[in-house]
């Protein structure tokens, strides 16, 4: 039964999955990485939040997520959510597209990563749901806590 149970969830997921990407315009821009980042991102969508953990066996936390799918798309990136904003190449908020990196403020010395799925909504690895999940950008808490965006594709 409960084999049963999780392979209905990951059929949800991969459903689910395909019907974020119907709406996505400018994956096939950034040589195909675009694409890799979102497709790989949205794959582990109800994978467990842990701390620290960044493979599909583990678990994800933040920053995990986001060096995962950058590593199956073939860019190296930093590990830590406060390393990949600091390195990442700027983009304004009103050019964020597929692919690129949103983050955010949410405490003294707490940051946090998702990468961007179409023009409103972005995936990451939730510290209150304890799951990747796809979330909106311009919802009032993660309006307020927006720090930037960047891009590790060139």
């Amino acid at each position: 039964m409960r084999r049963c149970r999780v392979l209905h969830q990951r059929l949800l997921v991969v459903i689910g999955s395909a019907l974020l990407l119907a709406g996505c315009a400018g994956l096939e821009e950034g040589g195909g990485q675009r694409s890799d980042l979102v497709l790989s991102s949205l794959a582990q969508i109800g994978r467990p939040y842990v701390y620290g953990a960044e493979a599909p066996g583990e678990g994800f936390d933040c920053s995990g997520l986001t060096y995962y799918a950058h590593s199956r798309a073939g860019l190296a990136i930093p590990r830590t959510a406060a390393a990949q904003h600091k390195a990442a190449k700027r983009v304004r908020r009103s050019r964020l597209r597929p692919g690129d990196l949103v983050f955010f403020k949410t405490g003294p010395s707490s940051y946090h990563v998702g990468l961007m799925v179409d023009d409103g909504r972005f995936v990451h690895a939730s510290t209150s749901r304890k799951q990747v999940l796809v979330s909106k950008l311009d919802t009032p808490y993660w309006r307020s806590h927006f720090i930037g965006a960047g891009t590790f594709i060139r």
